[in-house]
């Protein structure tokens, strides 16, 4: 499992773990059913603690993306839609936040970054 660390970022170990297993989950490259590298794996392989580890796979059980099996360990649980849709409009809203930000520093305008994204559609 390709997971990057970044002690540079402003956020928790085990939520970047959490989120770019999440980003493998929606995308499709972890599918359903497939098994996750054992707690203590994942932290030999990251070089962090396995209560890290810990804590990232707990957080992912408790949102739906993993479920956890005694004695064999973690997979990908199967797949809520509505589950992959919260989690994409968040993702969504996000990004809208960041480019209003960002509009709003460059003395853009609602009505630009309106016509903006109906041409984002537009090219689809």
């Amino acid at each position: 499992m390709n997971i990057i660390i970044s002690n540079s970022s402003g956020k928790p170990i085990y939520e970047q773990i959490c989120e770019q297993i999440k980003t493998m989950i929606l995308k499709g490259e972890l599918k359903e059913g497939d098994g996750l590298p054992s707690m203590r794996l994942l932290a030999k392989e990251l070089r962090i603690s396995v209560i890290t580890t810990k804590r990232a796979y707990e957080e992912l059980e408790r949102e739906g993306f993993v479920v956890s099996m005694p004695a064999k360990g973690c997979f990908v649980a199967p797949k809520n839609a509505d589950l992959i849709r919260e989690e994409h409009l968040k993702k969504i809203e996000e990004m809208f936040g960041e480019c209003i930000q960002l509009a709003n520093l460059s003395g853009v305008s609602q009505t630009e970054l309106l016509e903006m994204l109906q041409m984002q559609f537009e090219g689809e």
